[in-house]
Parts: C-alpha cells; sequence; structure tokens
C-alpha cells in the first residue's frame, strides 16, 4: 500500500513528467552534430539515466498494479517504448531506437490526465469523425466533377482531371495560396467562379471542420464529467471509510472500558 501510494503520489507523476520533458529537451540538443560530438558522453550518460528512471517506473507498477497494469492501454503504450528501447539499445537497429527515443515525449500525454483525457476523446470521435470524412469525400467528388466540366479548358493544370481537380480543391480546402494561385486566373475568365469556390469553402473549411470539432469537445466534456462523477465517487467511499473507522475506534473504546 506505501509502494501504491508512492507511484499514485502528485510528486511523483511530475517527477517523471519533468524526466519526459528534459529527455525531450536532450533529443533536441543531440540532433546538432556539432554538440553532439563535443559531449557525446555526456549524452550517453544522460539518455542512460532517463531510460533507467523509466525502467524503474515501470517495474514499480508492475509490482503494485501486476497483471491489471495491461488492462490500461496507456500503461502497456509505456511499457512497449520502454521495454523496446531496453532490446534495441545495444543493436543495430538504430533507426528504431531513435524513433523510441523521441516516442518517449509522447509519454506526456499518459502522465498529465487533462492529456489523457483529450486523447481519450479524439479516440472515441474516430467513428463519427469517419461518417464526416465520407461526407467530405462525397462532397469532394462532386465540386471536383463541378470544376472539370466547367473550368477544366480553361485551367487545365488545376482542373484537368478528376484527380487534378481534387489536389486543387484539397489547396482551396487549406487555404494556402488558393486565391490568387486558382481562383484568380480562372475568376477572370468566367465571373461566377466565386459561387463555387466560396460555397466550397464554407461547406467544407468551415461547417465540415466545425462538425469535427464538436464531435471531440462533446467527448471531452463527456470524459470530463464521467472523471469529476468518479471524483465524487471516491471523495465518498473514502469518507464512508473514515467514519467506519471511527466507529470502530469508538466500540473498541467501550469494549476496552467495559472489561
Amino acid at each position: 500500500m506505501k509502494l501504491r501510494h508512492f507511484i499514485e503520489n502528485k510528486s511523483f507523476s511530475r517527477f517523471i513528467l519533468a524526466v519526459i520533458l528534459i529527455n525531450a529537451v536532450i533529443i533536441g540538443i543531440s540532433t546538432d552534430d556539432r554538440i553532439y560530438q563535443n559531449y557525446q558522453s555526456l549524452f550517453i550518460f544522460l539518455d542512460i539515466l532517463v531510460l533507467s528512471i523509466f525502467t524503474i517506473e515501470i517495474i514499480l507498477k508492475l509490482v503494485v498494479y501486476r497483471s491489471h497494469f495491461f488492462k490500461d492501454g496507456w500503461n502497456i503504450f509505456d511499457f512497449v517504448i520502454v521495454f523496446g528501447s531496453l532490446v534495441l539499445y545495444n543493436t543495430h537497429f538504430v533507426g528504431v531506437l531513435r524513433i523510441l527515443r523521441v516516442l518517449r515525449v509522447l509519454r506526456t500525454i499518459s502522465v498529465v490526465p487533462s492529456l489523457r483525457r483529450l486523447t481519450s476523446a479524439l479516440f472515441l470521435a474516430i467513428p463519427a469523425i469517419g461518417s464526416v470524412m465520407i461526407l467530405m469525400g462525397i462532397i469532394f467528388y462532386v465540386y471536383a466533377i463541378i470544376g472539370v466540366t466547367f473550368f477544366g479548358d480553361i485551367a487545365p493544370e488545376y482542373f484537368g482531371n478528376v484527380g487534378l481537380s481534387t489536389l486543387t480543391l484539397f489547396q482551396v480546402f487549406t487555404l494556402e495560396s488558393w486565391a490568387s494561385g486558382v481562383f484568380r486566373p480562372i475568376f477572370a475568365e468566367i465571373t461566377w467562379s466565386w459561387v463555387y469556390f466560396v460555397s466550397f469553402i464554407v461547406i467544407s473549411a468551415f461547417i465540415i471542420l466545425n462538425l469535427i470539432i464538436g464531435e471531440i469537445v462533446n467527448n471531452a466534456q463527456q470524459l470530463s464529467e464521467h472523471a469529476e462523477e468518479e471524483s465524487k465517487d471516491m471523495a465518498k467511499i473514502m469518507n464512508d471509510l473514515d467514519e467506519l473507522k471511527q466507529m470502530i475506534r469508538e466500540q473498541d473504546h467501550k469494549n476496552n472500558k467495559t472489561g
């Protein structure tokens, strides 16, 4: 119980978070070859130290939670990163090891509760996002056909076929140089073309994206409310346990007096 209290303590979580952030800074600095070559031994020592801390953390959690450790997806994520780093450390798979070192930074998500809720909300929104993406694909296809039909002869480099038209619409969707690069030359030839582009932007960039963002925000709010309810339930349970302990102490005290 003492070990469980230790690893679930906020100070321990903050320490692990600090190690993750330090590890991220070390990885970023080590990308400079001049600095890395001058302080190579220091970088290797710090990397081993960070990996050792992560390994001890995983071992402590395995000792406390045992088989329940692998019932949490975030614990599995942490275990794979740390175990993979240990296994590949002295092997020739340098590229995979570098990827695992970078992925250690993602452990920030598993340590910070708010980031976990946000990520969980994103995953919960995937089915709805899939439906939205299908709707967006239909809109892209319809507008691509319309673009080829009306603008294919004027701007074949943008609307010469369905593929080029779709790529052009994706550029318009990102709002990257769409006005000067795509819209203006066509507008000079066909004045009503603004209806085509403006309607596409309104439908795709504004309405569709708002649907996706709204779904994620809604899931995040539900998870937050669920977490608050769990916190209240846990506080109530702890309060009941305290009252039960107090009643047992009072009963023992009465029994001692009677005895």
